[in-house]
């Protein structure tokens, strides 16, 4: 049975940033974890008001980011990974994920940063050779007393060698890092408030194109936007792709002023990653709508690479 969140949490700072695999400290929103029974653990995390891609919303009144929920969920499942004895030299792969928003009263962006609480635990954790290969963490998250959702993530753990010889199996050549590549900025890169943001360097979409099979662009996203990029990478990671997701959700769903994002919100998101998302060879993304969810399919030198669906809440939506 899950654990609730009752007993010890601290918001009074952030935890070391190694052992949820951040390089900024600014990028890392768990303030503490505590054991609370068998692969059991409640969890802490303050969310911040000001941050230059989590908070960069039209939307009125603003909600938590979803994907921020998702960031600080999945900082505690690498925190509590660790706790449960897996080396901090060890790659978690998002193999899946699920976020389903059933409160959002509660995640309305006020004067204070939102507290948020999680009730965490492991299940169906896979060994070989005695050490934890994959593993299914599931989070009830709370803010106060108000159960606002539920995130799931499935991840594998491998060690860096590992990592290594998994990019080198699908490539004929060594995967390129963001360290080696520029800064680029698509000259057909939408605008900003056709995917509910303010700054441009939140925008991750190109060249949108509407098809008979549905709403087709290229991701596209900064280099330079240290929050999806927080440190050298030699593949796009799954947040990137999920906000990819959300953006073509939106662009989806509006009608081509920005008017409906202002009062559309994200209630839920769901995806699974088949393949890693090379920096060298173009991704594009295909949106299907079946209101109020948008699957949205991801591929790149002719293979799908992962789809998310994205359900939307308000703007016409249920």
């Amino acid at each position: 049975m899950m654990t609730t969140t009752e007993g010890r949490r601290s918001f009074l700072r952030t935890v070391d940033r190694r052992t949820v695999h951040r390089q900024a400290v600014a990028e890392v929103f768990l303030t503490d974890m505590w054991p609370t029974g068998d692969m059991e653990f409640g969890a802490a995390a303050q969310l911040p008001l000001t941050h230059g891609y989590y908070n960069d919303h039209t939307q009125t009144p603003c909600h938590v980011d979803p994907l921020l929920v998702l960031e600080a969920a999945r900082q505690a499942s690498i925190y509590g990974a660790h706790e449960l004895a897996v080396p901090l030299e060890t790659s978690l792969i998002v193999n899946s994920f699920s976020v389903r928003l059933t409160n959002l009263a509660p995640l309305v962006v006020g004067r204070r940063p939102t507290e948020l609480t999680m009730a965490t635990r492991f299940k169906a954790v896979r060994t070989r050779g005695g050490r934890p290969r994959t593993g299914h963490v599931i989070h009830q998250l709370h803010v106060g007393t108000a159960h606002v959702g539920v995130v799931e993530i499935e991840v594998l753990l491998v060690s860096y060698g590992e990592h290594d010889a998994l990019r080198n199996m699908w490539r004929d050549t060594p995967a390129r890092s963001t360290a080696c590549l520029p800064d680029v900025v698509d000259r057909d890169q939408l605008p900003p408030q056709l995917v509910g943001r303010v700054h441009p360097v939140n925008v991750v979409l190109a060249e949108p194109r509407r098809t008979h099979a549905g709403v087709l662009v290229r991701v596209t996203p900064r280099l330079a936007n240290r929050a999806l990029f927080d440190h050298d990478y030699d593949h796009v990671p799954a947040l990137t792709l999920t906000e990819a997701a959300r953006q073509l959700a939106l662009y989806a769903a509006d009608d081509g002023t920005g008017a409906v994002l202002e009062r559309t919100s994200v209630a839920g998101l769901a995806g699974r990653f088949h393949r890693f998302a090379e920096l060298d060879e173009p991704i594009t993304a295909l949106a299907r709508v079946a209101a109020p969810d948008t699957r949205v399919v991801f591929r790149q030198g002719g293979n799908e690479i992962s789809e998310i669906t994205v359900t939307l809440s308000g703007g016409g939506h249920a």
